[in-house]
């Protein structure tokens, strides 16, 4: 299967493509018949707001932190509860992010193959992220060390997890 950069000569992107993506998607000529599911099977680009493109920034600004303090921990990336197949799906730093930037072009989020044996202890929610970001500043603010100083173990490493 090519990647996007492999077909576009080039381009920002490293994910695969998805194969029904756009107007050879199977799905679309059912969707002709319902109208009301014409949404649910469009997958070409769409204009973002300006609400929803400062969102995605802050996310992408968010995910490189988590990504520094939580990666240094052995924290291989997110998990995410899935509305449409009731599973948690764990989601490396790398695939967050392009799904992201995927998001802030107007484009949906790719599809991916899933990690080989994911280890879900591995991975935390986004809210765990963001309350561990926040107490890390916060203890920061406080006694003015950094989390790169290296308080927590030998020689400045993290406690082996």
């Amino acid at each position: 299967m090519a990647s996007e950069r492999e077909q576009d000569g080039g381009g920002e992107h490293d994910h695969v493509l998805d194969p029904f993506a756009g107007p050879d998607d199977p799905a679309h000529a059912l969707a002709s018949l319902d109208p009301d599911d014409r949404a649910e099977h469009d997958h070409g680009p769409h204009e973002i707001d300006d609400d929803e493109r400062e969102q995605l920034l802050e996310d992408l600004a968010d995910l490189e932190v988590f990504e520094a303090l939580l990666g240094a921990r052995g924290v291989r990336g997110l998990s995410s509860d899935c509305g449409e197949c009731d599973e948690v799906h764990l989601v490396d730093w790398s695939l967050t992010r392009a799904n992201l930037r995927s998001m802030l072009a107007g484009s949906p989020a790719q599809v991916h193959e899933p990690a080989f044996d994911p280890d879900p202890t591995d991975y935390v929610s986004w809210d765990y992220a963001r309350g561990y970001t926040d107490a890390v500043v916060e203890l920061d603010d406080e006694t003015g060390e950094s989390e790169r100083e290296g308080r927590d173990g030998p020689g400045g490493q993290p406690p082996v997890r």
